[in-house]
């Protein structure tokens, strides 16, 4: 039994903010570091950022370092996106993804994904 599941998506305008929740497996949380990703239409998957399993450390991309801000909650069995300073070069569906064998950035390197949650910032 393994599965994520992102909610929060939305519309935002430039400059707002907007948080993103991704749901786990509690059989499996404790276990893996989280890391959010991101695919804009007609683009590649891309790393947003990461969160240790205790959450202690803390990884961004350097488009999102700044605005961004991931935290976890391990007695809830989720992670969270924070979103600030929203651009419309953010506008893509979000991913939350799961990685239990070590630390990563990497998309291949994930072990499991959600279905993902779309955000779009436009005026």
């Amino acid at each position: 039994q393994v599965q994520l599941v992102e909610s929060g998506g939305g519309l935002a305008q430039p400059g707002g903010s907007l948080r993103l929740t991704c749901a786990a497996s509690e059989t499996i949380f404790s276990f893996a570091s989280m890391g959010w990703f991101r695919q804009a239409p007609g683009k590649e998957r891309e790393f947003v950022g990461a969160i240790s399993r205790s959450g202690a450390n803390l990884y961004y991309a350097d488009s999102v370092k700044g605005r961004f801000t991931i935290s976890r909650d391990n007695a809830k069995n989720m992670v969270y996106l924070q979103m600030d300073s929203l651009k419309p070069e953010d506008t893509a569906v979000y991913y939350c993804a799961a990685d239990l064998r070590g630390w990563s950035t990497r998309v291949g390197d994930m072990d499991h994904w959600g279905k993902g949650t779309l955000v779009t910032v436009s005026s």
